[in-house]
């Protein structure tokens, strides 16, 4: 089966669409499916069948997808081998952290790469659904993820996983609310409170909607804000109370928010780096992700 080909399966099994893959490629649509019907010819069974306007793929197609990967991954040591002749042992390593992520690692983590002559990493910003990860591994090195410590969205799948940090969710409250004078609080103090959540799906939603099925009571949800830096400033101004991650909400050492501990209940969101297979194979991209655990590790120590 020819190598382009299966690059090109392997990229509709991470984005999920014949014209994501076009346009990641820069290929036209029609030729993303023609390419993909001489690839079934070639393996001698069907790999992709219709769905709706677009192609998912069959049990076979997806049993190549995970057999290819040792293929592929060849193919990326052999590149890097080459980039190392053209004298480019290190290169470019593209990292996508979400926002908090970015506030708490990003900093740190430049610095230390400062320090490895010929390293260069371009960053960016993305916060993303756990399954719009393998979207983003098809497009960057390393994406800095994060879900709810009760579920593993990764498990099984074709992407290496490199933990990074387990940082506990606290309840962000006004400095004057009545709570905030107490050391920890519990569920049931806080079933009549108005919370700032985040978008439906995405990762401390998941934590809320699990602390829900612990009391019972559903949360009176009265804003939903993805930046945590906004859910800082309403929960300051007395708009309700939220949960924050532990280490990289800007508290300013309880001046300007109350952050206290759910007595009673594990709460914590944990800090992946993922990235496909061949890209791990890239010395750069292993010297980011040791990088990256130093930095976590760093974080966790200064929180004690």
């Amino acid at each position: 089966m020819d190598v382009r080909r299966l690059r090109i399966l392997r990229e509709l099994a991470d984005r999920g669409s014949v014209t994501a893959v076009a346009a990641a490629l820069n290929y036209t649509p029609s030729a993303v499916s023609q390419q993909l019907k001489v690839l079934s010819r070639e393996a001698g069974i069907a790999l992709t069948v219709p769905d709706g306007r677009g192609l998912r793929l069959t049990e076979a197609g997806a049993a190549v997808v995970a057999g290819s990967e040792d293929v592929l991954t060849a193919l990326g040591r052999l590149d890097e081998t080459l980039a190392g002749l053209r004298e480019r042992p290190l290169g470019t390593v593209r990292v996508a952290l979400f926002p908090s992520a970015a506030r708490l690692l990003l900093p740190g983590l430049l610095r230390r790469a400062a320090v490895h002559d010929g390293l260069t990493l371009s960053c960016r910003d993305r916060d993303l659904r756990p399954e719009e990860v393998p979207a983003s591994a098809a497009e960057v090195d390393v994406v800095v993820t994060h879900h709810d410590e009760r579920l593993d969205p990764f498990t099984g799948g074709r992407l290496r996983v490199r933990p990074l940090l387990r940082e506990p969710l606290d309840v962000a409250l006004p400095i004057r609310h009545p709570l905030a004078a107490r050391a920890e609080v519990g569920l049931d103090d806080l079933v009549d409170e108005g919370w700032i959540g985040v978008g439906v799906g995405w990762p401390v939603d998941d934590v809320l909607r699990s602390l829900a099925l612990v009391t019972g009571t559903a949360p009176r949800v009265v804003q939903r804000i993805n930046d945590f830096s906004v859910t800082e400033e309403l929960v300051a101004d007395g708009h309700g109370v939220a949960l924050l991650p532990r280490y990289s909400t800007d508290h300013r050492d309880g001046s300007r928010l109350a952050l206290r501990p759910l007595a009673g209940v594990r709460a914590a969101r944990l800090v992946h780096a993922v990235s496909r297979a061949e890209a791990v194979e890239r010395p750069a991209v292993r010297l980011v992700l040791d990088e990256l655990a130093a930095e976590a590790d760093a974080v966790r120590a200064r929180a004690g």
